[in-house]
């Protein structure tokens, strides 16, 4: 008989890995094979209502419910569309705190997830707003797992996810074990089925997580893609914009990267963010040559996306075009990001816990 004492059963579903939940389902006296249907219905079928898992008993439905409640545990607060296809979800958790993530779509049929690992940012970086309300906590597995599902709902039923970025709110290599866990689901054959090479995680540079990173690359075999936002060539610079690079500097990162290309035989990103009058003069470009001419890198310039309440300006058209040449004419690989999502804040920079407009669905 099953126990009426919950206490085995605490957490939300979505918080267990594979393996814990075969566990419970003997506990529950169910067979093991239940567990391939669910995450069948989950990840294939998008339904995440038990009472919705037709090929379950009706009796096994009941058990689940009783047990779990439903497979989600947040809340959406508001679902923006923008005019360029980009959808943008704000979550609230069970303990009233909140983070945003973002379905950008492109030309090439591309249906990418940007995802959040914490609630708010401690990395503090000069022209972004995801840590202008400090930081909270990391996000759980389930919670980060949950925002995959979400987005992935947003799709027609015959169409998924094709690709993953790990730049929304958040320091994605400081809650590092749970995303890991994450990944390993989404990219499961059981799971969301996503390529490998389609999942990047981008990092202000943290030396010590970049290095673990390569580690469990080497253990698993799962060669994630690696971007750096380094958005400067100089120490002085960086650390104005990035005030955690004090902890670390550019060298030590560059070595951590150089240490993640061996390791993994995948050439790393360096995002940079183009600032008007700050970080895009000739010096720079000659600069930044100097720190990567001699290694695999690829540099994606971002130009700035202006967030209110921050002094910062977007470099003109020209400015863009005229740096990405520049490096280009000394040998290094550029691409340029082009905008979306910017009408309904849920471009680069522009992600935050707290949103002030009220929860209704925008056009």
């Amino acid at each position: 008989m099953i126990s009426d004492d919950h206490r085995f059963f605490e957490r939300p579903f979505l918080e267990y890995l594979p393996a814990d939940l075969t566990a419970i389902l003997t506990e529950l006296e169910l067979p093991k094979f239940r567990l391939q249907q669910i995450r069948r219905w989950i990840f294939a079928r998008k339904i995440t209502s038990f009472n919705e898992m037709t090929d379950l008993s009706k009796e096994t439905r009941q058990i689940l419910t009783k047990q779990f409640g439903s497979v989600l545990q947040g809340k959406e607060l508001t679902h923006y569309r923008s005019d360029d296809s980009t959808e943008k979800l704000l979550i609230e958790w069970a303990d009233g705190e909140r983070v945003e993530c973002v379905l950008l779509r492109d030309n090439r049929n591309h249906r990418t997830a940007c995802i959040s690992t914490q609630v708010g940012c401690a990395m503090g970086c000069a022209f972004c707003a995801s840590g202008m309300d400090g930081f909270v906590r990391n996000l759980s597995r389930g919670e980060i797992l949950e925002q995959f599902l979400r987005l992935n709902s947003l799709l027609p039923n015959h169409e998924r996810l094709t690709h993953v970025v790990v730049m929304g709110i958040g320091e994605p290599l400081l809650n590092l074990d749970a995303l890991l866990s994450v990944l390993d689901e989404i990219t499961a054959s059981d799971g969301l089925d996503l390529s490998v090479r389609r999942v990047t995680i981008s990092t202000v540079g943290i030396p010590s997580g970049i290095r673990k990173l390569a580690e469990s690359v080497v253990q698993n075999g799962k060669g994630y893609k690696l971007a750096i936002s380094l958005h400067a060539p100089n120490d002085e610079l960086r650390t104005r914009i990035i005030p955690q690079n004090r902890f670390s500097g550019i060298d030590e990162i560059l070595k951590a990267s150089d240490n993640y290309f061996e390791q993994t035989g995948r050439r790393v990103t360096f995002e940079y963010t183009l600032i008007a009058g700050l970080n895009d003069q000739p010096e720079h470009v000659r600069q930044l040559v100097c720190l990567l001419k001699n290694r695999m890198a690829i540099v994606n310039i971002i130009p700035l996306n202006p967030v209110l309440g921050l002094n910062f300006q977007t470099p003109s058209a020209k400015t863009v075009s005229w740096f990405a040449g520049q490096l280009e004419s000394m040998g290094i690989q550029v691409k340029v990001r082009f905008r979306k999502g910017d009408k309904i804040e849920a471009a680069c920079g522009q992600l935050r816990r707290v949103h002030q407009t009220n929860p209704t669905i925008t056009n």
